[in-house]
């Protein structure tokens, strides 16, 4: 599977989508059906665990369950971005098992489920920025009125926004200022790699694996995950 590949590659942190079973199973994957990937007219949230058994990614491989990511690399970190509203509770149950929570960074794309997330796990949470947070954050960034963001620990952007660019110098700076790492996705171009490191940004997500490593690699800046 391509988390297998990535750290085959080396790499010491990977990012995953979640979205539950009817019976609570989060399943690390993008899409909130089976359609586009597997062929399938199945949404994940209208079935059991046991009704994916069967469904294979382009025809190859299983979906895989978050539990089996983080039981089978236990010294990787792992972002997970909380998609959908029946995820919340059995992510919560999950970062509540073991040490599972000193090893994530969760971020989605609804401030209410971040909210739900945040408080049920307390400040041991590791999370990116909401939206509204990353909406703020952008249009303060020449103020001093911002000094955080309760529970947030990175700003997760893309590079734009429509036409505008959303991570520039300005904002890293300030949001390394009041203590949040900024990661950007998803990056598949080398040039577009160089200038963010040149800006300062913390992380990279890309789907061209081999990119981002031969940047880093050139930068002197690689280092091999402990595994």
């Amino acid at each position: 599977m391509a988390f297998q590949r990535a750290i085959e590659m080396g790499y010491r942190y990977i990012e995953t989508d979640v979205h539950a079973t009817k019976d609570g199973t989060l399943m690390a994957f993008h899409d909130d059906d089976l359609q586009r990937t597997c062929g399938l007219d199945i949404k994940i949230s209208d079935v059991e665990y046991s009704g994916l058994s069967n469904a294979r990614i382009d025809g190859k491989e299983p979906i895989p369950t978050l539990e089996e990511i983080l039981s089978a690399w236990p010294n990787i970190r792992v972002n997970i971005d909380c998609k959908s509203d029946q995820a919340v509770e059995p992510l919560i149950a999950a970062l509540q098992h073991g040490d599972v929570v000193d090893r994530v960074c969760v971020g989605s794309f609804s401030d209410r489920r971040l909210g739900a997330i945040r408080d049920a796990i307390g400040p041991r949470l590791c999370s990116s920025l909401g939206p509204r947070e990353v909406a703020k954050l952008r249009l303060l960034s020449k103020l001093t009125s911002i000094k955080s963001f309760a529970g947030a620990h990175a700003a997760q952007i893309p590079l734009k926004q429509g036409p505008i660019t959303l991570t520039n110098k300005q904002l890293v700076d300030h949001a390394h200022e009041i203590g949040l790492h900024v990661h950007v996705w998803t990056i598949n171009d080398a040039e577009e790699m160089h200038n963010l490191v040149d800006l300062g940004v913390d992380g990279i997500m890309t789907d061209t694996l081999q990119t981002l490593k031969n940047v880093m690699i050139e930068r002197n800046q690689w280092t091999n995950n402990p595994n």
